[in-house]
């Protein structure tokens, strides 16, 4: 089950569990939209994968116990901001591979 991580792991911005532009690595890094596009160019520096959207939990419980009552997200901060030079020369070939291919 995905954690939920409460914020963005460079800029530290709030991410609710309903938040629309939180974005998550197959490890479940989670960064908002604009870092993933504006500071990573859609390459995880923890892994080097790509970015998806995150998705939602139910609030509400519509079936069988599965929403945010009975699996809260998680409350644990990760922040970890990038170097961008370090980043930069960590992506200089990631960029150019499509991220289903890294």
């Amino acid at each position: 089950m995905l954690e939920l991580r409460p914020s963005c792991e460079h800029c530290n911005k709030s991410l609710a569990p309903d938040a629309t532009d939180a974005q998550i690595c197959s490890y479940e890094c989670t960064f908002c939209a604009n870092c993933v596009e504006h500071v990573l160019h859609n390459v995880c520096p923890n892994c080097g994968g790509g970015f998806t959207p995150r998705p939602v939990r139910p609030a509400q419980n519509r079936r069988n116990e599965n929403y945010l009552g009975k699996n809260p997200a998680s409350t644990k901060r990760v922040f970890k901001p990038v170097d961008p030079e370090v980043h930069a020369a960590f992506i200089k070939d990631l960029v150019t591979i499509p991220a289903h291919l890294r």
